[in-house]
């Protein structure tokens, strides 16, 4: 897929940067001219973002950070300042899915985890990146949500509940930033072909096919097909929308 946005001069922050969705996204943002911050919780996986990234003549570093701890959150973005010199643009992507799981039998642990990365460290992202991209004049943040953050699942509360909440949480932010040119959206993916579908499926064929029959498009979504949206959300041909949740899920939710 071509993206043909251009972000040239721009600085991007991309957490949950060293697979799937995040690491699509890190790499559209490159080569649409933008400098990354690839963020993530596994070394190896954030440099080899990086190294896709430079190979293809981009600019990026790799910051080694848990976005459910504030502080490490803090100094993530501020090393990302002192690297480039500004930021722009913010892709809060990291997140974690629990397996089935009935909500009686959902442990505070496993529970405190999902709102811990999910939800919490969507809301430490926003409130140290947002001070910095007001000192550029403006930008935009965009927040992953999921299909599981417009409707039910069962077995998934833990994970239903943040990612709803993903979408209270940037609409709010939305209005509070409106008029000083932040703008914040969601997007909200659908089965995509990642590692945490492929662990949620179990990487059997089976799993895949149950995946293919619960998509009207009869297909699975590729992490470039994210990316491509979340750079036209910071984008200015998206700049009249803020405050939206845009569902990309081949029909699933409809």
């Amino acid at each position: 897929m071509t993206i043909q946005f251009d972000h040239t001069g721009k600085v991007a922050f991309v957490t949950g940067g060293g697979t799937g969705i995040g690491r699509a996204t890190a790499v559209a943002f490159a080569k649409a001219g933008a400098c990354v911050a690839v963020v993530g919780r596994t070394q190896a996986k954030i440099d080899e973002t990086v190294h896709l990234i430079e190979q293809a003549g981009g600019r990026a570093i790799s910051i080694l950070c848990d976005v459910s701890k504030e502080k490490e959150v803090q100094a993530a973005v501020a090393t990302t300042v002192s690297t480039f010199g500004r930021l722009d643009f913010a892709f809060n992507n990291a997140g974690v899915e629990h397996g089935g799981i009935a909500l009686t039998d959902l442990s505070s642990t496993e529970w405190e985890r999902q709102i811990g990365i999910n939800l919490s460290g969507v809301f430490f992202s926003m409130k140290h990146q947002i001070p910095e991209i007001l000192k550029q004049g403006g930008g935009a943040v965009v927040n992953t949500s999921s299909g599981a953050g417009v409707k039910g699942f069962g077995g998934q509360a833990g994970y239903c509940a943040a990612k709803w909440g993903v979408i209270g949480l940037s609409k709010a932010a939305a209005l509070d930033f409106a008029a000083k040119g932040v703008r914040v959206n969601v997007v909200s993916p659908g089965f995509i072909d990642t590692p945490m579908m492929q662990r949620f499926t179990g990487g059997t064929e089976e799993g895949l096919r149950t995946v293919v029959e619960n998509e009207p498009v009869g297909r699975p979504g590729q992490p470039e097909e994210i990316a491509a949206t979340v750079l036209w959300l910071c984008s200015q041909e998206a700049a009249f929308s803020t405050g939206s949740n845009l569902v990309v899920d081949g029909g699933q939710t409809v």
